[in-house]
């Protein structure tokens, strides 16, 4: 694990005009000032020292120990961390909903076995991680050079454009080349282990570091833990002051415990045991749409959606106003990791695997033996799922690092229409990850069953590529 903060320097620009350039705390600090006077920027900047920057922070504004956390707002901190489990880039983002940021993506990129977090680092029983990451990682590679191959001999699976197939170009060939991996990554992901390693960017204010690594260190995960003492020595960095409020403390350790407690609960819940395998292990994922009605008649409906022209264009106050909790039941993990992504309202996600989906329903209908291998490797994962839930009723909290991307979940999100419509309309798009697009469009059919004078009226499918 590496944990890096950087600072953010003034361009050439900014500096032949003549830009004020500050630190995140002496930023804070002048723009928290604002809410005592009314003396503006260049008044206050004159109280700058520029030879003792860090004395200028208490000498503009007494209360930059943050007593207000809006001044901690102020302050920005970017912060790039290389070497952490899927699992815990998943869990940052569950803290982190507004960040900016990106993550390695397991679409585009490929993961090798050697690039895991260690079993000590993960609180696992070596001998067990080291077997289960074998089986998947060896699952994994050969799902890639399956998938390849039925790339190859089935091209209409993978929706490349024809004119690019027959193209004799070697830029149009390189083009097909990555889209073609893109296709294998795309479906063999599904087995890749949550304790493979990646790496995550986010930039959010220095408030938002404090709670995250207040949280991390108040779990019961050694690497959340060690992910939440690394964050906060480098926010240090940029906002030492605010150091002291990234201690673990009682309150959120008890709230992270009484959470672990519900998973157990959920073994004798009939909602887990309503889900039905089938002979791979697979559950049919179910869709839920909820929806406070608003839109008193048609006429209000289309109102508030004529006059978009893109998904970015704003809807009309009547469907801004209506609540919308959508979820799914049988979703995996790697739509999940997306999903999460969403900025808006509040998203739950009790970490109780009920399946695993092996990409079966992407093979082409003629079997051959590439499609045989993926069926058998789907085969050979159909007893992780009920060896996580067992961990979870012997309370084995290591139990999510023996699941993989393609364990299935239940996911629910409750925000309001015109953002759940916005990510329809975008994870529709050309381009989204197969899966989580099947999704969306399910999730779409649930809304115009609902407000089918609003269907034409909504930009389904129209994102750019990715």
């Amino acid at each position: 694990m590496k944990v890096q903060y950087v600072s953010i320097c003034p361009t050439q620009q900014a500096i032949d005009a003549g830009c004020y350039s500050f630190t995140p705390e002496l930023l804070a600090s002048v723009g928290a000032r604002y809410s005592r006077n009314n003396e503006g920027l260049d008044e206050i900047a004159s109280k700058i020292d520029p030879n003792n920057l860090d004395k200028s922070v208490d000498s503009i504004f007494k209360m930059i120990d943050y007593g207000h956390a809006s001044i901690a707002d102020m302050t920005p901190i970017p912060i790039f961390i290389d070497g952490i489990s899927l699992y815990a880039a998943y869990y940052l983002w569950t803290l982190s909903p507004t960040a900016g940021g990106q993550e390695c993506s397991t679409r585009y990129i490929k993961v090798n076995a050697e690039d895991t977090v260690s079993a000590s680092d993960l609180g696992c029983n070596k001998q067990a991680l080291d077997k289960y990451n074998q089986l998947a990682f060896n699952n994994y590679q050969i799902a890639l050079e399956a998938w390849t191959e039925i790339s190859k001999l089935d091209p209409g699976l993978t929706k490349i454009p024809q004119h690019l197939l027959d193209s004799t170009s070697e830029k149009d060939k390189k083009v097909v080349e990555r889209m073609r991996r893109n296709f294998a990554f795309d479906r063999a992901r599904v087995y890749l282990p949550l304790s493979a390693s990646t790496g995550v960017m986010m930039l959010q204010s220095a408030r938002a570091w404090a709670y995250i690594c207040s949280h991390l260190q108040s779990h019961y995960s050694p690497e959340l833990q060690l992910l939440g003492v690394e964050i906060a020595e480098q926010m240090a960095l940029g906002a030492p002051r605010l150091l002291k409020h990234t201690k673990s403390t009682k309150s959120l350790s008890d709230y992270i415990e009484s959470e672990y407690n519900l998973l157990q609960s959920l073994d004798d819940n009939d909602f887990v045991s309503s889900f039905i395998q089938d002979e791979y292990g697979c559950v049919e994922t179910k869709n839920f749409l909820d929806i406070d009605d608003l839109m008193y008649d048609d006429e209000l409906s289309v109102n508030a959606c004529k006059h978009r022209i893109n998904r970015y264009s704003p809807f009309g106050n009547v469907i801004c106003r209506t609540r919308a909790m959508f979820a799914w039941a049988g979703i995996t993990f790697g739509e999940i990791r997306d999903l999460n992504r969403h900025r808006t309202g509040t998203k739950y996600c009790p970490l109780y695997p009920i399946g695993f989906y092996g990409a079966l329903d992407e093979l082409p209908v003629n079997d051959n033996e590439f499609t045989e291998a993926i069926k058998s490797l789907a085969m050979s994962f159909k007893n992780t799922t009920k060896t996580a839930q067992k961990m979870i009723q012997e309370k084995d909290k290591s139990h999510i690092y023996f699941t993989s991307l393609g364990h299935q979940y239940y996911f629910e999100h409750t925000t309001t229409a015109d953002k759940f419509l916005y990510e329809m309309e975008l994870r529709t798009g050309v381009g989204a990850h197969y899966k989580y697009a099947e999704h969306c469009r399910e999730a779409l059919k649930l809304w115009y069953n609902k407000n089918p004078v609003t269907k034409g009226l909504l930009f389904e499918g129209t994102a750019e590529p990715e």
